[in-house]
């Protein structure tokens, strides 16, 4: 079962404001005044070591200390507000699970994704407030796929709303027009033989791969409005949408952009060779 980050995050920052809020509007004022009377009735309540001092460390302990649970509260609000800033409208950070998009990303790979790129959105409940940019061609997205509505997955922008997009003898068209395609290598492993090339899909040239040694998975298809159809750049070892169908805007996360980490395993040590821009 997959743990709501957001939904938690989001009811710790109100939970733990809400407690230091109401604490300031209500309970503070009266320790305040406890505080103020008990300085009166011990006068050298200053004066280090001094009886009166330590009479009067001990009332207020008794009498007028902030309670645990405000503590707390006011202690970790202003952290929890700057990560649930953060994390919700400007930059989140993921983890690669699958070699979906391998050579693109690999697993373990650690990368951020742009929030607010295609739009400012609230969260948990996913609706855009402030529309800016939209999807393009090649880009490498981050979203909800329609049938794991509570599960991130992270592809590249195929195809638009309103395009028609060909897999043929594992060849992408897109409008009719063939997606120009460079060889690069032939890597034979294990039971596979992967062949490289350098593909150019909208603006964006990157790596991708296909396996000889599995059959093509022909189709055509015709992008609904405000919809997009992802494929995985590891375009024989992919669960995208060819399998599962094509993704509502309303579930788009962001836009991944950078490699920031790659650790294998808790048991290994974190690299940071493959630091870079996304392509």
């Amino acid at each position: 079962m997959d743990i709501d980050f957001p939904l938690i995050l989001v009811i710790l920052v109100f939970g733990s404001g809400l407690i230091w809020g109401l604490d300031a509007l209500f309970l503070a004022p009266g320790r305040r005044r406890a505080i103020a009377a008990l300085q009166e009735r011990y006068p050298r309540w200053q004066e280090q070591d001094s009886p009166q001092a330590q009479q009067y460390q001990a009332s207020v302990a008794d009498t007028a200390s902030e309670p645990v649970m405000v503590e707390y509260a006011r202690s970790f609000f202003p952290v929890l507000a700057v990560v649930f800033v953060l994390r919700s409208f400007l930059v989140e950070p993921f983890q690669i699970p699958s070699s979906s998009m391998v050579p693109t990303l690999q697993v373990g790979d650690y990368i951020l994704v742009n929030k607010y790129t295609y739009g400012i959105r609230l969260p948990v409940l996913r609706t855009k407030v402030l529309p800016l940019n939209e999807p393009r061609r090649g880009d490498v997205m981050v979203f909800f796929p329609p049938h794991m509505n509570d599960t991130y997955f992270i592809k590249r922008v195929v195809g638009l709303p309103g395009d028609t997009v060909t897999y043929r003898d594992k060849v992408l068209y897109v409008n009719g027009e063939r997606v120009g395609r460079q060889p690069v290598a032939e890597l034979p492993m294990g039971g596979a033989r992967y062949r490289l090339g350098l593909e150019n899909l909208g603006e964006s040239t990157h790596l991708m791969q296909v396996d000889d040694m599995r059959p093509p998975r022909d189709f055509t298809v015709l992008v609904k409005p405000g919809h997009y159809f992802m494929m995985g750049d590891n375009r024989d070892n992919s669960s995208d949408s060819r399998i599962w169908g094509q993704v509502p805007e309303k579930d788009i996360v962001g836009k991944a952009f950078a490699v920031w980490m790659h650790w294998d395993s808790f048991f290994s040590l974190p690299s940071f060779s493959r630091v870079g821009l996304i392509e």
